[in-house]
């Protein structure tokens, strides 16, 4: 007879990365938020006056993250909810639809600037304040860097922070292009340059909005993360002594860092002790070889054919012809 199925789930206390968010991350935010909406207010009154497109598109930008900070904020909260029986993975997806909409807002600010730039190519403003501009375009640039700073080595592996550090990338790439702009205007009256900057900013924002939208869009379709080679993995365990055949091997990620694997074992292992062994030796070298923390292995014996005894048919037809 066939040997039972044996299926093996790795225990909620061995996922890598637990439904609790450090309170330090929510700081962070919270520091960021406070930062960016004081400067911001600043900035945007500073623009209207100085009539410069460019530090008008910054302050904009710069009000426009502190709405994708309190929406990393309130993922930030969510994902901390516990897992329960209607939400068996926990809450962390809430993060990576987070980075979604923050990528999909830097997307929309880049076009926004980039349709007011052109404008302003074909028509530049004879009435630019070069010097205000200079001025919070330099402290801008100082607020963004620090705030950069803070979010970027918790940027690695969270979508989620990674959105709010591109805003924050963005906004001093913004700051130094700022920066540039006013110079051309108040030292050498280059109004053009107010334009031409704002165009090269939209682009920059726009590039790094892309590969913050693709990484979010692949969890969010359970694709096989870039880091892992399935090959490889099914090789692995093939490799594991008593493994004959390895079938419908699925690796996706619940959030970055949070890899989760599922796969079917034919085993030519007679013993159930034999099987748990193997079931252990697996669950350990998938954490340490691949940092999957939450395998679902299930495991069954290769089903021999139903032996046919040829001395006794199963039926005999007699056909008769007259």
């Amino acid at each position: 007879m066939p040997h039972p199925v044996h299926t093996l789930n790795c225990p909620p206390d061995c996922t890598q990365h637990d439904a609790a968010v450090p309170a330090g991350k929510a700081r962070l935010l919270w520091t960021a938020l406070v930062t960016i909406g004081l400067f911001s207010a600043v900035e945007l009154a500073v623009s209207l006056s100085s009539r410069s497109l460019a530090l008008t598109a910054e302050a904009g930008h710069m009000l426009s993250d502190c709405g994708s900070l309190v929406l990393a904020l309130l993922a930030t909260w969510i994902a901390r909810l516990p897992a329960s029986n209607q939400a068996p993975f926990g809450y962390r997806r809430v993060e990576i639809l987070a980075a979604l909409v923050n990528g999909l807002g830097l997307v929309a600010i880049a076009l926004w600037v980039g349709s007011q730039a052109l404008t302003r190519l074909q028509t530049p403003s004879d009435d630019i304040l070069g010097l205000p501009m200079l001025i919070m375009a330099t402290i801008g640039l100082g607020v963004n860097t620090l705030n950069a700073l803070m979010l970027h080595d918790h940027s690695h592996h969270d979508l989620n922070l990674k959105g709010a550090f591109l805003h924050m990338v963005a906004d001093a790439v913004s700051s130094i292009g700022v920066i540039l702009a006013a110079i051309a205007v108040w030292a050498f009256h280059w109004n053009w340059a107010d334009g031409a900057v704002s165009l090269l900013v939209a682009g920059l924002i726009l590039a790094g909005a892309i590969p913050l939208l693709r990484q979010s869009v692949d969890v969010l379709l359970e694709k096989t993360p870039s880091h892992l080679d399935l090959d490889r993995i099914k090789a692995h365990l093939l490799s594991v002594e008593g493994v004959i055949a390895v079938e419908n091997l699925r690796v996706w990620a619940i959030a970055p860092g949070q890899e989760t694997l599922t796969v079917q074992l034919m085993v030519n292992l007679p013993t159930g002790a034999e099987r748990d062994r193997c079931l252990r030796q697996i669950q350990t070298s998938l954490q340490t070889n691949f940092g999957i923390a939450d395998p679902i292995i299930q495991m069954a014996a290769p089903t021999l054919p139903k032996p046919i005894n040829l001395s006794v048919p199963a039926s005999l037809e007699l056909v008769i012809n007259d």
